[in-house]
């Protein structure tokens, strides 16, 4: 019997076979975490250990408050930075390059084969270049920092086969939703979820970030996609060490096989205030909206802004509707001045705002009001994500977003695009 991804991933790092349900103990490639290193930083120290066992396998982000919005988020950042210096920790990203999982990539660390674990929920952002990346808590990152070990459970696995091309006005993050509101969000409990197919294949790596990315909100532990010619040109000028792509046997055991096909996908939206109460978009159009939201490690990146910037150029966003961009790094940021893409989004009204997490996870730069509505391209709309349990969110895909930051209400970006042929 073949192994599926997971299986020969944690079988190599252990030097031996593996089995689902089986608990090893694993050295991570990398350890990311962000502003949570203080807490982090905290326990370490409570444990007794004085130095950090493997520095140089350390990561850190500063960006889910950035710059610092109150004398204790600044006080947090003073004491991460003071670790870094303390501890001899060579990667650390202060304030200016942006979003924890886009950065994280950028500058190479995720790489095909490698175990990531990672202080955040969404870690899984990194299956989307081939290795098997989970977000694990605060004190199990304090203990990596003290032992460079961890135990996992070896996943169950998973397979998302999807085939076909999107219609016009549908994309990833659509199918995104459309699997959350299939299986639930805890349809992927603690699987690796492996997505393949031709669709799959034809997808940029955004768009693999994005769903990999979004497998957390899923369940799961991992999200995996195969590392192709895309993948290892990226990492050809970045890469921060050695890899191995690690590929699953084609006749692996998978525990259950969800199968899509993208021409028969509609845009879809996840209603508040849980990320599996999905709809297709026409069951919930015209629920007024105070407040759009696009950007984040979900859909922050150059091409979600382009969809979003092609719906808004030569219009105004709707006059009662608040359109905050926040593009995923410093990086993105600077592709999209040097392609138009901020131009034409501020020439519609929206405000760009640094990159960082902002009011994604209701730190600042956004939160809403009692009774506010938003609409939102990132992975939650859980009750006072953004900062108030009196308001609502909605997620969408950037084109939803940008439809909708339009007609000052949740809108079909079908119904724009049909409008401009």
């Amino acid at each position: 019997m073949g192994k599926t991804f997971a299986e020969k991933a944690l079988a190599k790092k252990v030097h031996k076979e593996v089995i689902p349900g089986e608990i090893v103990v694993v050295e991570p490639e990398w350890l990311l975490t962000h502003d949570n290193t203080s807490a982090i930083a905290k326990t370490f120290k409570s444990i007794g250990v004085s130095k950090v066992r493997y520095p140089d396998r350390a990561v850190i982000v500063l960006d889910h408050c950035v710059p610092a919005a109150t004398e204790q988020y600044a006080q947090n950042h003073k004491a991460v930075r003071e670790f870094v210096k303390e501890q001899g920790i060579r990667h650390f990203f202060d304030i200016n390059y942006g979003v924890c999982h886009q950065v994280f990539c950028e500058e190479g660390f995720a790489l095909p084969g490698a175990v990531i674990l990672g202080s955040d929920s969404h870690t899984n952002t990194y299956g989307a270049f081939g290795a098997l990346a989970a977000g694990i808590g605060r004190s199990e990152a304090a203990a990596i920092y003290a032992t460079g070990e961890m135990w996992l459970m070896v996943p169950e696995s998973m397979k998302v086969d999807v085939r076909g091309r999107f219609p016009q006005g549908t994309h990833a993050k659509d199918l995104a939703l459309r699997i959350l509101g299939d299986i639930g969000a805890d349809g992927a409990l603690y699987k690796s979820m492996e997505f393949t197919g031709e669709a799959m294949k034809a997808l940029p790596l955004s768009q693999r970030m994005m769903l990999a990315n979004m497998s957390a909100e899923m369940g799961a532990k991992n999200g995996f996609f195969a590392p192709d010619e895309h993948t290892l040109a990226y990492l050809k000028e970045r890469a921060k060490g050695p890899y191995e792509v690690i590929l699953p046997d084609e006749d692996a055991r998978y525990e259950s096989t969800l199968e899509y096909d993208l021409s028969v996908l509609v845009p879809y939206v996840a209603c508040p205030h849980s990320v599996d109460n999905v709809k297709p978009v026409t069951e919930v159009q015209g629920k007024t909206i105070h407040q759009a939201l696009l950007g984040t490690c979900t859909n922050g990146r150059l091409d979600d802004l382009s969809v979003a910037a092609e719906l808004l150029k030569g219009r105004r966003i709707h006059p009662d509707v608040r359109l905050l961009v926040f593009p995923a790094s410093w990086k993105v940021y600077r592709e999209a001045i040097h392609h138009g893409v901020i131009d034409t989004l501020i020439e519609s009204g929206a405000v760009v705002m640094n990159p960082g997490c902002g009011p994604c996870l209701g730190a600042h730069e956004g939160v809403l009001a009692p009774g506010e509505v938003c609409m939102s391209s990132a992975n939650r709309n859980f009750k006072g994500r953004m900062g108030c349990k009196e308001g609502e969110i909605y997620l969408g895909s950037p084109a939803t977003v940008a439809a909708s930051a339009l007609a000052g209400k949740i809108a079909d970006p079908r119904e724009l695009l049909a409008a401009a042929r």
